[in-house]
């Protein structure tokens, strides 16, 4: 074996000491698809939620507050891309989806009486006591008239204030009024199902009693049914128009 040794200097390009490693090369792509790829073989599949590539999971605020919403959850909040419009849009989608089952009529105007019951009773006791009703005896029928217009004007005031302020404050409270508690009824808010707030509940109380009391009470209450009974989807009568509410079940 030669013991030469190489001449001092620049080394030899073929010494093994001094020779660099081949570039390194990228590694090859794998032979499944992406993270939504579902075609090939040896593929990995579709990330589910929360994963890396995978679609987000749910975000806060994004059920339905009357239940389970037909449409998903959004990281949003709302439906994901791609989904049915919700009611109001014009949409071709089930309004009613994902809602409670709306009133029956029966049960409405059962509600509607109990409550007239509660407030009109005391309401009618307590204008008994104070001569709200007493009849007029006298010779001067011109005076008679105006007493008894003064009495007939500042009664329906209160009554209206009364009704109205029933109406609002129970309606602003959870959405049930004692008629409404008893037949297991609530009112929501149509596009979100939540309790009304006090201006909504003020607007549908206002719509409801204020043409009763002051000219027309069988009248308003007449077309005020027919209107629940045509109105399609959602049963509305003209005091639920105003307010953008609906009437549903609670049980």
């Amino acid at each position: 074996m030669s013991t030469d040794q190489p001449p001092p200097g620049q080394p030899s390009d073929d010494d093994p000491f001094r020779k660099k490693p081949p570039p390194e090369q990228p590694p090859p792509p794998p032979s499944g698809g992406g993270p939504y790829d579902t075609g090939g073989t040896g593929g990995a599949g579709p990330a589910g939620p929360g994963e890396p590539g995978g679609p987000a999971g749910p975000g806060p605020g994004g059920g339905s507050p009357y239940g389970e919403s037909p449409y998903g959850d959004s990281p949003y909040g709302g439906p994901p891309y791609g989904t049915p419009p919700p009611p109001y849009s014009g949409g071709a989608a089930d309004p009613l989806a994902g809602m409670p089952p709306l009133a029956p009529t029966g049960k409405r105007i059962a509600a509607r009486i109990i409550d007239v019951l509660i407030v009109g009773v005391p309401l009618g006791l307590i204008g008994w006591l104070l001569g709200m009703f007493d009849s007029y005896n006298s010779d001067d029928w011109d005076e008679v008239s105006t007493m008894s217009d003064a009495k007939s004007l500042i009664w329906q005031l209160v009554t209206m204030v009364v009704y109205i302020g029933y109406d609002t404050y129970m309606t602003a409270k959870d959405g049930r009024t004692v008629g409404k508690r008893l037949m297991n009824l609530r009112v929501a808010m149509l596009n979100s199902g939540m309790v009304p707030e006090t201006n909504a509940s003020l607007l549908r109380a206002v719509v409801l009693w204020v043409p009763a009391l002051i000219c027309c009470f069988c009248l308003w209450w007449l077309i005020n049914l027919v209107m629940i009974l045509v109105d399609k989807p959602y049963k509305q009568g003209l005091h639920d128009k105003a307010a953008k509410t609906v009437v549903v079940s609670t049980a």
